[in-house]
Parts: structure tokens; C-alpha cells; sequence
């Protein structure tokens, strides 16, 4: 029952994938839609029939389906873990995934390849499935792959635009870079434990003392949040996020809020046991995740794109997350993961109905005054902004609180950082929201004309999103945590003491309350009593200008990697190749030639033929008897 259940929740998206790729153009866009929602559906209801389960008996569920590798005495199992950690993960993956599907019959009607969009879809949430799923580090990577497979079909959708084309593949390259990390970190930990499964390593590295001081380990966790940094998007591999924004907005909202984002958090919240016995390299996660923070908060003060807004607001808030592994309270990171997810979805697919209304703009210069026209899009998306701000008593509010307490008492400088970047996204995200939706809309008559509420199958899922983006938080509270509870099983140790309301507690509280509050307030001034609208691009100057270029960091690296490597290329395919194929074909010249001598003695004369003859008959005689 169970490893059938199992195997539903797995391949039912994929068989919508399949269903689409062979039957979606036949069948339509709207069964073509159904079909694919249907099969993340099914996964949702398997996942919460598990969910069920583990409630009552908290024993993981572990389902072997056959022995995949053996070599020596390493051996690979193909086989899928179902215990707290995957089945939270799941619960939102096809959970949210659901409603973004259902969203996107309605987004992408009118797109001639619907059917294939949604066949990339369900591929994205099966490959998601997978990475969750897995029992071992190699099923795991099958699954991180995968997505990263998908996110470069998905963001390339419109591949008739050469800068998705390019967006695309920069998504596809940078993550193949954090990929190679990922990939030696498994390498090492093959070699130190001759094995890859979780609950072996966890064993393993619990029993095996001496392993704890080995360097090696220390570069595995290294290697390993190197892949995070990759797939979650942390600096330096970070700037391949905001330009993800060339998908279409489900594809933005799946991968910011759902699925491919959090791989890197799930990865090494899976591995806690690992970056337990790498404290250097837990310090590390910490600074990474505090400065990637700060840094894409500040970037997005300044951008106009409301979903490049929402793309840094992506990047910050991982780093958030981070910031929270790196000191090892991976329960408060998770808990950010799950309300980041309610309040991030509901924005993306927000933004995608203030495009869908302005016909494909997506400049906020050219909005403002949507609030009447589209109340319901208004209306969740303020609950959202509200929560990622961090205002009480929205689920923004516990989670990001919780991650400043842990820094507080952890490290006071982090604590300063993390702060400082939560103003700042209070800040952005008010900017968004009043340049949006009030004041007097600036865009065109013809736009003003049609301005409309989106339809039903993109509200709906807007409004559930609102929902759990107001109550999500509920699910831990200080002091009285339902979450840190359900997970306790995971972590050898407990990853840092509970919040309890104290003085302390309720001083950072005010503190955080208020430093929202002030980005608020300036953001209230600078756009509403001053009725503010940003500069053109070509306006652009000073400190504004190097953050709305985004410190330059892709310039950076054109000049530093790119323009060097396409150098090299055309060095060696001007100068090495052709000297390679000269080398080659003049061989092949020279063997033509002999061969067009040697066919001058095949001339049909017989007698000539038997001198041939007899001379060789002659030489091999005298070599052997006379030499």
C-alpha cells in the first residue's frame, strides 16, 4: 500500500508530463491544462494522506524499490525516504505547485504552445519529487539535475526572444558550476563513508569519531554549500535568479517560491549532521547568507521591473535562510522556507495578474492606481507584503524574527546585518505595492481602457496564498512550536534553544516591528505624500545608478570569465584546431598521394605482376636463410 502510494505521488506528474507531450495538442489547452493541475493534484493528496500518517506513527517510511550500484564495498540503493523533512518539503512542492498550475490555465490560454508549457511543468515537479524523495544523496542529485533541466526549458519558454534564449542559459551554466561542487562533496563523502545514503552517513558519522577531524569532511560540507549556492542562488552564483524573470510569471513564482530555490535548503537542512561536525564551514554559510542578504535588499530599492523587485526580494530572503543554516537552527530556516513560500507564490503570481491586466507591462513607472480596478489582486498582495515585512501578526513576522533572535544570540554583527537587509525589504516592497496600485495610473488610455480584474482560476489561487501568508506563521510560535516538534527527530542535537517570550525576546520583537515600520514610513513619504515616480534609466545617477546596475557584478564577471574564456575559444579554434586539421588532412593528403602512385603499377600487366611476385617470394627467403 504504501510503496504504491509512494509511487503515485512520484510518477503522477510525470504522466501528465507525458500525457502532454504526445496527446496536449490533440486534446486542447484546457484538458491539456486539467491534466497536468489533475496530476499535481494527486500528488498533493497522496502527500497528505502520508502526512497523516507520519503524524500518528512518527517512524520514516523507507521504501527500497532495487539494488542500483554496487562496487566493492560501496553500494547505491534505488530508494525513496518518506520521514518529516520530505513530506513537509512535499506538502508545499505539490501543494503550491497545484495552485500554480491552476493559475496557469487561465495565464497562459492564449499561448499557442500551452500544451508544452505544462508538460515542462509537471516535468519541474516530478524532478522536485525526486530530489525530496530520495533516500541517498545520489537519487537526490538525479532530482537537483533535473530541475536545473527544467528551469533552463521553462525560463527559455519564449525562445523566440534571444535574451530568454540567454537568460536560460545562464541559469543552465551558473548552476552547472555549483553543480561540480555539489558533485565532489558526494565524491568525498563516498570515499570517507562507502556510502551515500542518508541514514548510513548519519550513522556512520555519528559512530566514526576519528572521521570528525579529517579535512576532508570539512571540504565536503564546503563542496556540498557550494551546490546550495548554485541552486539557491547565494553569492557569487547569484546573479542567474533576477534574470530567471524572462519565464513566464508561473515559472517565476514555481522556482522563487516552491521548488528549485529551496533545493539548496532542503539539501543541507538534509544533511544536518554533516555541517554539525564543519563548524568553519557553518561560519561560512552564516556570512555568505548574511551579506547575499544585504546585498540583493539593497538592489532591489531601486529597480523599476516589478518582478525584478521580486527576484531580489528572492535572493535576500534565501540568504535570510542561510544565515539561519549557518548557525545551526535548520528548524527556523525550514519554517522561513514554508511561509516564504505562501507569501512569495502569492506576490509572483500577484505581479503576473497586474501584467496579464497591463497586457505584458511590467515597468511600475507605467502603473499605479490599480488599487480600484483590481481589489483582489490588491488586496492579497498587501497581505503578502505585509508578511514579508514582517509586520504582526502575519506568518513574515515569526519566521524572520525567529532567524534575527538566532543571529542575536549567535553573532551580534549578523544580527545588525539581518536587520538592516529587513528594512530594507520592507522598504522595496511598500515601494512596489504604492507605485503599483495608488495614486493616478500612468500607463497608456488604451491600457487604462482595459484595465479588468483577472479571472477566477488566477484569483483563487491569489487568495488562498493571502490566506496562508496571514496565518501561516501559526505553525511555530515562540515557545509553543508545532514545527520545531515534527522535526525534532531529524537533528542529532538541538540546533539552538527555544524562543521563549522573554524581555529580550520582546525587545527584538519592537525592534524588528519598527525598523519595518520606519522602511514603511519612507517609502509612504518618498511615494505617496510626495507622489514620487523614479527616474528613466538614462536619469539614473550616482549610488542609485551602481545599485540599479546591481553593483556591476555581471559586467564583473564578463570581463573577468566570460570575455577571457571567448578569447581562449577563439584562440584555439583560429589557431589550435586549424593547425589540427591541417596536421590531420595533410596526413590524409600524403596517404592520397602514395595511394595515387601505387595505383600507376596496376596497370593489368601480368608479367609485371609475377616479377612483383617472385621478388617479394625471394626476400622473405633470403631474410630467413641468408641474413
Amino acid at each position: 500500500m504504501e510503496k504504491n502510494l509512494a509511487l503515485v505521488l512520484l510518477l503522477a506528474p510525470l504522466c501528465g508530463f507525458l500525457f502532454n507531450v504526445f496527446f496536449g495538442k490533440k486534446a486542447g489547452k484546457t484538458i491539456s491544462g486539467t491534466i497536468g493541475t489533475l496530476s499535481v493534484v494527486i500528488s498533493f493528496l497522496a502527500t497528505a494522506y502520508f502526512f497523516i500518517q507520519i503524524q500518528a506513527n512518527p517512524k520514516p517510511i523507507q521504501i527500497d524499490l532495487f539494488e542500483w550500484i554496487t562496487l566493492d564495498r560501496f553500494s547505491v540503493n534505488f530508494a525513496f525516504l518518506l520521514d518529516q523533512l520530505s513530506i513537509l518539503w512535499l506538502l508545499f512542492v505539490t501543494g503550491i505547485g497545484s495552485l500554480i498550475h491552476l493559475y496557469s490555465i487561465s495565464y497562459m490560454h492564449d499561448d499557442e504552445n500551452m500544451h508544452k508549457f505544462f508538460a515542462y511543468l509537471n516535468l519541474f515537479v516530478f524532478f522536485m519529487i525526486t530530489l525530496v524523495m530520495g533516500s541517498n544523496l545520489l537519487i537526490m542529485f538525479i532530482g537537483w539535475e533535473g530541475v536545473g533541466l527544467c528551469s533552463y526549458l521553462l525560463i527559455g519558454f519564449w525562445y523566440k526572444n534571444q535574451e530568454y534564449n540567454d537568460a536560460a542559459k545562464k541559469a543552465f551554466i551558473m548552476n552547472r558550476i555549483g553543480d561540480l561542487g555539489l558533485l565532489i562533496g558526494l565524491f568525498i563523502l563516498g570515499y570517507l563513508y562507502n556510502t551515500l545514503d542518508y541514514s548510513t552517513l548519519k550513522l556512520v558519522s555519528q559512530i566514526n569519531i576519528t572521521s570528525h577531524k579529517d579535512p576532508l569532511l570539512a571540504i565536503a560540507a564546503l563542496c556540498l554549500f557550494i551546490g546550495a549556492c548554485g541552486k539557491s542562488a547565494q553569492i557569487p552564483l547569484y546573479t542567474w535568479l533576477p534574470d530567471a524573470m524572462a519565464g513566464p510569471t508561473p515559472v517565476s513564482a514555481l522556482i522563487h517560491a516552491a521548488t528549485m530555490v529551496t533545493a539548496g535548503i532542503f539539501m543541507v537542512t538534509r544533511m544536518n549532521f554533516i555541517f554539525d561536525l564543519a563548524p568553519y564551514v557553518q561560519d561560512i554559510i552564516a556570512v555568505v547568507g548574511a551579506v547575499t542578504a544585504i546585498v540583493a535588499a539593497s538592489i532591489g530599492l531601486v529597480q523599476n521591473d516589478i518582478k525584478k523587485v521580486l527576484a531580489y526580494s528572492t535572493v535576500s530572503q534565501l540568504g535570510l535562510m542561510f544565515l539561519a543554516l549557518g548557525l545551526g537552527a535548520y528548524e527556523v530556516a525550514v519554517f522561513h522556507v514554508i511561509t516564504h513560500a505562501f507569501f512569495k507564490a502569492c506576490l509572483f503570481l500577484g505581479s503576473g495578474s497586474v501584467i496579464h491586466a497591463l497586457h505584458g507591462e511590467q515597468d511600475m513607472r507605467r502603473m499605479g492606481g490599480l488599487r480600484k480596478a483590481m481589489p483582489i489582486t490588491f488586496w492579497t498582495m498587501m497581505i503578502s507584503t505585509l508578511a514579508i515585512a514582517g509586520i504582526f501578526p502575519f506568518a513574515g513576522f515569526w519566521s524572520k524574527d525567529e532567524i534575527l533572535m538566532t543571529a542575536f544570540h549567535g553573532d551580534k554583527v549578523l544580527w545588525i546585518v539581518g536587520s538592516i537587509a529587513s528594512i530594507m525589504t520592507a522598504f522595496y516592497m511598500f515601494r512596489l505595492m504604492y507605485l503599483t496600485f495608488f495614486k493616478d495610473f500612468r500607463g497608456t488610455e488604451e491600457q487604462k481602457h482595459h484595465l479588468h480584474e483577472s479571472p477566477a482560476l488566477i484569483t483563487a489561487p491569489l487568495v488562498i496564498l493571502a490566506i496562508l501568508a496571514a496565518f501561516g506563521g501559526l505553525i511555530s510560535l515562540p515557545g509553543n512550536s508545532w514545527l520545531n516538534s515534527y522535526l525534532e527527530p531529524l537533528f542529532t542535537k538541538v540546533s539552538h534553544e527555544a524562543h521563549h517570550l522573554g524581555s529580550t525576546e520582546y525587545m527584538l520583537m519592537a525592534i524588528a516591528t519598527v525598523g519595518a515600520l520606519i522602511g514603511i514610513g519612507i517609502a509612504y513619504a518618498k511615494y505617496i505624500k510626495q507622489n514620487q515616480v523614479p527616474e528613466e534609466d538614462s536619469e539614473i545617477k550616482g549610488v542609485a545608478k551602481v545599485l540599479y546596475n546591481k553593483y556591476y557584478v555581471d559586467e564583473a564577471y564578463e570581463t573577468i570569465f566570460v570575455n577571457p574564456l571567448y578569447k581562449l575559444s577563439h584562440f584555439f579554434r583560429e589557431y589550435v584546431e586549424r593547425a589540427v586539421s591541417g596536421f590531420v588532412f595533410g596526413l590524409g593528403k600524403v596517404t592520397n598521394g602514395i595511394g595515387n602512385q601505387g595505383k600507376l603499377i596496376q596497370n593489368g600487366n601480368i608479367g609485371l605482376y609475377l616479377f612483383a611476385f617472385v621478388l617479394g617470394v625471394s626476400s622473405i627467403l633470403i631474410y630467413l636463410f641468408l641474413v
